[in-house]
């Protein structure tokens, strides 16, 4: 045996009650499981006494935004500090493959305030044009050593349409959408574990819903699932979600709900009504998945409060309307008064916009500030403000928008296939605190003092119930034969050091982090460990 962990109060991910046992780990798997008494003790060549210790499966983050931290940071302290052993990357329909020359250059510009990697950043090598080179690249970084943390992939429908229809607001022609179910059936055989979608973020909502059931077609056919960011989370919310849940019925594909929740006034207390459409539909043999990270405000980039219409054409497209003034005097009154669906439907409030980072150094100024508080510090109107923003910063400002409700939130972390994902974006002066809390958000705030599910329960719900939704068949469970990913925390004291005042704090209370069986915490303090791997879907 490699390492005995010894004594330890093993939550093994099913959610049944936990049980004080020593685990034996050899060759990165889990070896042999020994409850109390039941015995002699196993013994290794290393000992870890684990009293007053929680043994759980590592964390797995359904919803990440690391497709570049993840090769610019060997570190990565963000996610393995928190227990994170795996995070799924390529959501909201946007990243990094497969495309060629000319799509990465757009995505790159697109999502700058994601994840960095504007046109003209050399902090990555983008020496990959398909999924499976991407995901070659991450087993490859670092000098061959590999990443942090494990990755799986979704195909990015929005980058996908980029490539094969580019930035237009119409429907695919018959060879567009081929080429599309193509690009999709290559990434998904590559590795891909499924496809994900960003419908209120240009180019991918620009596709209407029977594009996107043939291409949920094509992510069944392999085995893989659907994770949407649908078209709204404000005004028409429930019939977002309703359309969603259709739209896989009908391509017979599993459906995965990308930070599932019910945001702005119209949406205060509306969390039963999502629940019950959920439930409707389960009880007909729908399978659901969803995730949630445990705050309420969101995090996303400034341009994408904007109309669709003003995204067409691509960010270059997107800068000139900005700077002509007629047509950024119809954005405005979109977002103002009518409801851009880049805002959800719902007439911007620029008192809950939060600048949390920017691309240009020079405009650091701006973080922290809601853009009405940078326009009254000016003596301007919020519109003139957030115009300039976006025109100097080249549209790579981030944002907090603080428009979410604690009783949904509770609600909805509570139904039985809930997930945890983070949604966190790494980039920026000031980001969101769920990038480094939320997973011992979890587990100090929401089991611990607030109660509102069982520990062992909400184990389950960050590592077997993620697991399955992925068909990973020897993660997210403490199981004889399964890989020893693994998270020792204290359950009296864990917690998320970040605040939204201090957002890159790391948290307490988790002194360990193993992947395969290696030490990437060790005693609180990152290792030099990289063993993480790109994890490929393996069923079909």
């Amino acid at each position: 045996m490699d390492l005995v962990i010894r004594g330890a109060r093993l939550i093994d991910g099913t959610g049944d009650a936990s049980y004080t046992a020593d685990v034996g780990i050899a060759a990165g798997r889990i070896a042999e499981i020994r409850r109390e008494g039941e015995g002699p003790r196993p013994t290794g060549a290393r000992t870890v006494e684990a009293d007053g210790l929680a043994l759980s499966p590592g964390f797995i983050d359904m919803h990440a935004h690391s497709d570049l931290a993840l090769l610019r940071d060997p570190d990565h302290s963000a996610k393995a500090a928190q227990g994170v052993t795996l995070e799924v990357i390529g959501q909201d329909g946007l990243s990094y493959a497969p495309v060629d020359d000319r799509t990465l250059a757009q995505v790159r510009q697109a999502i700058t305030g994601w994840n960095g990697g504007a046109p003209g950043d050399t902090s990555v090598d983008f020496d990959w044009r398909t999924v499976g080179e991407y995901l070659d690249r991450l087993d490859r970084a670092h000098g061959g050593a590999g990443i942090a943390v494990n990755a799986a992939y979704l195909i990015p429908q929005g980058t996908v349409r980029m490539y094969a229809v580019g930035w237009d607001d119409r429907e695919a022609t018959a060879a567009e959408l081929d080429r599309m179910k193509d690009l999709v059936a290559q990434g998904l055989r590559e590795g891909a574990v499924g496809m994900s979608s960003g419908l209120t973020y240009t180019p991918g909502m620009y596709a209407k819903d029977a594009e996107l059931t043939e291409l949920c077609r094509v992510v069944a056919a392999h085995g893989g699932y659907y994770c949407p960011h649908h078209r709204s989370y404000g005004a028409g919310a429930l019939e977002a979600y309703a359309e969603m849940v259709e739209l896989t019925r009908s391509a017979d594909c599993p459906l995965h709900l990308a930070h599932a929740t019910m945001n702005f006034g119209v949406n205060k207390g509306r969390a039963p009504d999502l629940l019950a459409l959920l439930d409707d539909a389960l009880a007909a043999g729908a399978d659901i998945t969803l995730d949630t990270y445990p705050y309420t405000p969101g995090c996303t980039t400034l341009v994408a409060m904007l109309p669709s219409w003003a995204g067409e054409g691509g960010p270059d497209a997107i800068l000139a309307r900005l700077r002509d003034d007629g047509t950024a005097a119809r954005i405005r009154h979109h977002m103002e008064v009518i409801g851009a669906d880049g805002c959800h439907g719902v007439p911007i409030e620029w008192d809950t916009i939060e600048i949390s980072g920017v691309s240009d150094p020079g405009l650091a100024s701006c973080v922290g500030k809601t853009i009405k508080q940078s326009a009254d510090m000016r003596g301007e109107e919020p519109w003139v403000t957030a115009r300039r923003l976006l025109i100097n910063d080249r549209l790579g400002s981030t944002i907090l928008q603080h428009v979410g409700h604690e009783e949904n939130v509770r609600a909805i972390m509570r139904h039985p296939v809930h997930t945890g994902g983070s949604d966190g974006i790494l980039q920026g002066f000031k980001p969101h605190p769920r990038a480094y809390g939320t997973f011992p958000q979890y587990l100090g705030k929401y089991v611990r003092e607030l109660g509102v599910l069982p520990l062992e329960e909400c184990v389950a719900h960050l590592t077997s119930r993620p697991a399955a939704r992925l068909r990973l068949p020897d993660r997210g469970l403490v199981r004889k034969g399964y890989r020893a990913d693994l998270v020792l925390f204290d359950p009296d004291t864990v917690a998320a050091g970040s605040t939204f005042e201090a957002p890159r704090t790391l948290p307490v209370g988790i002194p360990h982090v193993l992947i395969d069986g290696k030490f990437v915490i060790e005693d609180g303090r990152r290792t030099d460990v990289l063993a993480g791997r790109a994890v490929r879907r393996t069923e079909t």
